[in-house]
């Protein structure tokens, strides 16, 4: 859809630079930044495969993506305000993570880039000091509305694992921390692989009065093709991935509070081979191949609790964000033209209480 006749919100982007913050690839990008074939290949040498398949390339993780970089990829695109969500801030141990939040409340963030609605922090609910980490946060910026502690861990040795603990969301620690989130007024953004929505329906039942979203439809790993050592190796295996996915989502729909992001979805971990093929997908092929999951999630959460994300610039390897624009909105109006503002707008200024624009 060309025009959506509304801007939009995107509750799902993430922003770095890896020249002048804490990151993974910090050291590299310094040495070599100026000579991108290098770089590439530095990172190869250094980080695990698992890791870089997950990524699919390495561009859009050793480059800056600040404001005025994701307002180029939105186009057209009229967006009202983002929500920045955790990023795998490389000092992660204790109060190091509340780094994150300073350094996205420094940035650029104004009429003419974007507006920052909200931030998503991270914190390990594991942590001593968690209670602490969550108001050093909420001091930090008063635009912190949720936590996101990662927990995707998969059977699949080959995949690579967010987490060291296969089920961290429901371990008893992970639990005890847990309550702090509802108790300091926040939501939390789950990420898992579609293997593990079990524990986080476990984890919406036990805490009935926190808001809790699954990010990225829950990450079905090798859907559209292997990952891994054999994930979704054959046509069987794929199918059985979607119909297990089918069957575990309609099952966390019943939890009332818990939503999710239809984001995510053209990461080479769920078995995209565009990036291999130096290829981005077309708005027909994204329709093509994700329709199933929108329609399926707009069946199971209904119309309230389905809303649109981006996740720029991770999803960038497979396709341009306003292809994704393009074909979502499509999938959406054509299953009920009504419902296209809410996922595209209101559901996530009411999960996040966001404010109204400038």
């Amino acid at each position: 859809m060309q025009n959506l006749g509304f801007a939009l919100i995107d509750p799902h982007i993430h922003q770095w630079d890896p020249y002048n913050t804490p990151h993974a690839a910090a050291l590299a990008v310094k040495l070599l930044g100026k000579h991108p074939f290098l770089l590439d290949k530095m990172v190869r040498l250094v980080k695990p495969r698992d890791l870089l398949d997950t990524v699919g390339l390495t561009t859009h993780i050793t480059r800056p993506y600040l404001p005025q970089d994701y307002k180029k990829d939105t186009g057209h695109y009229a967006v009202e305000q983002v929500v920045h969500v955790e990023a795998s801030w490389a000092n992660h141990k204790g109060k190091g993570v509340v780094g994150e939040t300073e350094f996205i409340e420094s940035l650029a963030f104004n009429a003419d880039t974007v507006k920052l609605g909200a931030i998503v922090a991270t914190a390990d609910p594991t942590d001593s000091n968690f209670k602490k980490i969550l108001k050093l946060h909420q001091q930090a910026s008063k635009k912190v509305r949720g936590i996101r502690r990662m927990a995707a861990h998969h059977e699949d040795k080959g995949i690579h694992a967010w987490a060291d603990d296969p089920h961290l969301y429901t371990s008893k620690k992970f639990l005890k921390g847990f309550e702090q989130i509802a108790q300091h007024h926040l939501s939390f953004d789950a990420w898992i692989y579609s293997t593990q929505i079990a524990d986080v329906i476990e984890l919406a039942k036990k805490f009935p009065e926190t808001s809790i979203v699954l990010d990225h439809f829950g990450t079905p790993a090798g859907l559209f093709g292997k990952v891994g050592q054999s994930t979704g190796l054959t046509q069987t295996a794929r199918e059985n991935i979607f119909y297990q996915w089918q069957d575990n989502i309609a099952e966390l729909a019943t939890c009332p509070n818990v939503y999710t992001k239809m984001s995510g979805l053209f990461m080479p971990v769920l078995g995209h081979q565009f990036h291999k093929k130096k290829q981005q997908a077309s708005k027909q092929q994204i329709i093509d191949l994700v329709a199933p999951l929108i329609t399926h999630a707009l069946d199971s959460f209904g119309s309230y609790r389905v809303m649109f994300a981006s996740n720029f610039p991770m999803d960038s390897v497979s396709t341009s964000l306003v292809n994704i624009i393009d074909a979502f909105s499509d999938i959406v109006a054509g299953y009920d033209h009504e419902t296209l503002e809410r996922v595209f707008h209101h559901n996530a200024r009411q999960f996040y209480r966001l404010d109204t624009p400038y």
